[in-house]
């Protein structure tokens, strides 16, 4: 999960309200009902101690959220909605509601998906309609790709001058196979698109798929379902797009866990992986994690952490102020700490579900935090949390 859609958040001082909020509901009362849940959020705000204009701002956002995501999880700080994130899945009701000196960003991970962005072309033998599916929100258009329209169809004569013909019908056809392979190459490039679903005519397709790169080839799949005609059917291909997601998620998260398990326990003395709150706050105030494994329920999600203003200004006891550089460190929670510190370096963030266990049968990371490291060091201990001397 890329977390640059929280840049927002990160350098701004709190304390900050977050509301996570159900929008799925669709029923002829969706207004008023939408209104009391927006009220109830913000007079559970007002109990924790956020001020008026906060909760009136907050207020405006949740009663104004539209009906086509499944939730809305909203950001605000003195009287600003800082930003406000569609999510994929439904939070349960009533509305969760923190007031924290940080914004509340672990369910995030349950309930904002992070899905893969996706790029889905509907090609034909004439070109593509080519669309992106984010990590967040509901797909856009992202362009055309239009090749050459003549000679597009054969006839069924077989003569020496038709067959010379179907030829360049069939040369129209690998041309625009190729326009469109180039497109999909800068496209996926420029959005940075995990994955490419290729839909539409079963021959144009695969000469597509041919034409690709092999790393783009590989995060490439094709279905049967959806097509470039108008008023094509979505249902079966929204479906195969979403398992396709679901996939991509999976894969990665077991190749993260692989090299998370090898790296921590190496044969030689280089530590690539870290586990525990004491070693990612070290890691997090150095800008060492690279990629940071949350799995949901872990003990060590919750724990207390000492935090400043700015992302890497993290520290496990107030009395390490020399850490942080700030005169009033503030208590918070190590996943949101963390969260924040991982989204200001540009770290990814790989959630795991409860069950996730090593082949030991126990659960991995222990405690439910863990990182691969931007770069291994000596002299340290397997789990990390030590530096080299010097």
């Amino acid at each position: 999960m890329n977390l640059g859609f929280l840049n927002p958040l990160l350098h701004r001082p709190g304390p900050w309200a977050t509301v996570y909020l159900d929008t799925s509901a669709v029923a002829e009362n969706a207004v008023e009902v939408r209104e009391l849940q927006a009220r109830d959020a913000c007079d559970r705000l007002a109990e924790l101690g956020a001020d008026e204009a906060t909760c009136r701002a907050v207020y405006g956002a949740l009663a104004d959220a539209g009906r086509e995501d499944a939730g809305h999880a909203v950001f605000a700080t003195d009287g600003e909605v800082v930003l406000n994130v569609p999510l994929n899945t439904p939070p349960p009701s009533p509305p969760q509601a923190a007031w924290s000196v940080l914004p509340r960003l672990a369910p995030l991970l349950e309930y904002g998906g992070g899905d893969p962005a996706c790029l889905v072309a509907f090609v034909d033998r004439k070109g593509a309609d080519l669309e992106l599916l984010g990590s967040h929100g509901r797909p856009r258009p992202e362009g055309q790709v239009e090749g050459r329209d003549w000679p597009l169809h054969r006839t069924g004569r077989d003569d020496w001058h038709e067959r010379h013909f179907q030829l360049a019908v069939e040369n129209t056809w690998e041309e625009n196979a190729a326009l469109i392979a180039d497109r999909l190459t800068a496209e996926a490039a420029r959005t940075e698109a995990e994955l490419l679903v290729l839909a539409g005519d079963p021959r144009q397709r695969r000469a597509v798929h041919d034409r690709l790169p092999e790393e783009l080839r590989a995060a490439t799949v094709e279905t049967e379902h959806g097509g470039r005609a108008a008023g094509a059917s979505r249902e079966l291909l929204d479906a195969e797009v979403a398992r396709a997601r679901a996939e991509r998620v999976r894969a990665h998260a077991d190749e993260v866990l692989d090299r998370f398990m090898a790296g921590r326990s190496p044969a030689g003395e280089h530590i690539d992986a870290a586990e525990g709150v004491p070693a990612l706050v070290d890691a997090a105030r150095e800008h060492r994690i690279d990629e940071l494994l949350v799995r949901s329920g872990g003990t060590d999600l919750h724990q207390e952490v000492w935090v400043g203003h700015e992302p890497d200004q993290v520290a496990l006891r107030r009395s390490d102020s020399q850490y942080l550089g700030e005169p009033s460190p503030a208590a918070a929670r190590a996943d949101d700490a963390l969260l924040r510190s991982a989204a200001a370096t540009g770290a990814s963030v790989i959630a795991l579900p409860a069950d996730d266990r090593a082949d030991g049968g126990h659960r991995v990371p222990v405690g439910g935090l863990g990182a691969l490291l931007r770069w291994p060091y000596q002299g340290a201990v397997p789990g990390g949390g030590a530096r080299p001397d010097g």
